[in-house]
């Protein structure tokens, strides 16, 4: 997969080292507030599916900002295959961004990876699995209604 360009509603196409640069400024602007680090992915089939990863960085109480980026993959057909994948777009990026934070002094606030899945419809045989892929990558896992970076912010993306 190539590297694709993060896109920011406030600051427009961007490239990963620029998003970091941006996240690790909008985190310093205000070095006492908590915050959390979320990631998420969702899907649309189209003639291929698209998939987006979104990236919010919230300031507890205070806002967020995000930035998200769009990749297209052969038609999944299985649900399983397609939420796993999801799940795995989304680690890679928490990986590479924890890492890439680190390199720049930046300690990585908490992060949670939010999945796709929920206790309703189809999905919710997949919920074990995909939270410990998760879990055993050493992050946290929100599944819905809680996974808004996946259903909310990544999801109005893939329209």
């Amino acid at each position: 997969m190539k590297d694709e360009p993060f896109i920011s509603p406030t600051r427009g196409f961007l490239t990963f080292e620029a998003m970091v640069a941006d996240l690790v400024e909008f985190v310093r602007e205000d070095p006492e507030a908590a915050y959390k680090l979320i990631i998420g992915t969702d899907s649309m089939a189209r003639d291929d599916l698209t998939f987006v990863t979104a990236i919010i960085i919230h300031r507890v109480g205070k806002g967020a900002r995000y930035y998200y980026r769009r990749h297209t993959q052969r038609k999944i057909n299985s649900l399983r295959q397609k939420i796993f994948y999801e799940t795995a777009l989304s680690l890679a990026l928490a990986q590479r961004l924890v890492e890439s934070l680190r390199n720049v002094g930046q300690p990585a606030p908490g992060v949670e990876i939010h999945l796709d899945v929920g206790p309703q419809g189809e999905t919710r045989e997949l919920i074990r699995d995909v939270v410990g892929m998760v879990t055993g990558s050493g992050f946290h896992a929100e599944i819905k209604p809680h996974a808004y970076g996946a259903s909310k912010v990544a999801d109005r993306y893939t329209k």
